[in-house]
């Protein structure tokens, strides 16, 4: 089986739906609540072991509830747990905001324990980062674990993948231990300082990311798809309808987690990124982030019918 390392972040998501977010010192109803698990690394090992991927992630977690929740997800889902226990903190948490009419989301995370990952951290798991197929990160944990994760990697021969989430500045020299970059548009902007509202200006901040020193950019479009761009090849490649949208949370995360799963089997970059554009499109017709993600049974089934 192929085999998928992901660095990152756990927390529970407590969901909130209503017509349009409060002002500050405001009161209003809402339309629903939902409590569940999510975190940008954890959804995407949640995606990557569902798509078929031998999946382990790599955290901290606390000694409470929300941790419980994090062990049963994982289980469920076949994710192998490579976490440290700590009584001293908190298991993460985020407050998500979902538009009724839209789906769209506005969301604040607290990493708690696992905002303290440290190089340490990585460098006891270093072993198991250089036998993975691929490599993934995200930023919702410190910078210097996320830069020892790719760095480890790299002097394997393990092929990394970074997804800049939050947007924040790079350290010098990063994007060049990166094979892929996947941002979505406004981390795209945030990382280049050019605007990305198009697919023609996501291009030109693809190629700013590749001469910065990524061996290939990913641009996540949202309804418009995805853009991919390396040295040799420009790819747009459309969005799976799927279904009627219901929630946005996780889409990103089914995409770079399907994305990996599908390059550590072996597929072709570009088919790699439309694998996952189409676990993409199922996550987004189901409510919940790590709760949508599809099963390989599905994706297949979404890629036939193409």
């Amino acid at each position: 089986m192929s085999k998928v390392v992901i660095l990152g972040v756990f927390v529970a998501d407590a969901a909130f739906r209503a017509a349009r977010l409060p002002r500050l010192g405001e009161t209003i109803l809402g339309d629903g609540f939902a409590l569940g698990p999510g975190g940008k690394g954890s959804n995407q090992a949640v995606a990557a072991a569902q798509a078929g991927a031998e999946t382990h992630f790599i955290t901290r977690l606390g000694s409470d509830p929300f941790a419980d929740m994090a062990l049963a997800i994982w289980a469920r889902a076949g994710v192998h747990p490579a976490v440290s226990r700590h009584a001293d903190s908190y298991t993460g948490a985020a407050f998500i905001f979902l538009e009724a009419t839209t789906g769209n989301n506005a969301i604040i995370v607290c990493p708690g324990a696992a905002g303290a990952i440290c190089e340490a951290d990585i460098e006891a798991r270093a072993d198991l980062i250089a036998s993975a197929d691929v490599a993934v990160v995200q930023l919702e944990q410190p910078m210097v674990a996320a830069l020892r994760l790719l760095q480890i990697a790299r002097a394997a021969g393990v092929r990394t993948i970074l997804n800049p989430a939050p947007a924040a500045a790079l350290p010098p020299g990063m994007l060049s231990l990166c094979d892929y970059v996947t941002p979505n548009e406004s981390e795209a902007e945030a990382l280049t300082g050019l605007p990305v509202t198009s697919v023609d200006q996501a291009l030109e901040a693809a190629r700013a990311l590749v001469a910065g020193g990524a061996g290939a950019a990913l641009i996540t479009l949202g309804e418009k798809g995805a853009l991919y761009h390396d040295a040799a090849r420009t790819v747009h490649l459309p969005v799976f309808a799927a279904g009627r949208v219901v929630d946005t949370t996780g889409a990103g995360d089914a995409f770079n987690g399907g994305f990996a799963a599908a390059l550590a089997e072996g597929m072709d970059p570009v088919a790699s990124a439309r694998f996952g554009c189409a676990t993409a499109g199922i996550s987004v017709t189901r409510a919940g982030a790590a709760a949508a993600m599809p099963m390989r049974t599905e994706i297949d089934a979404l890629l036939t019918r193409g």
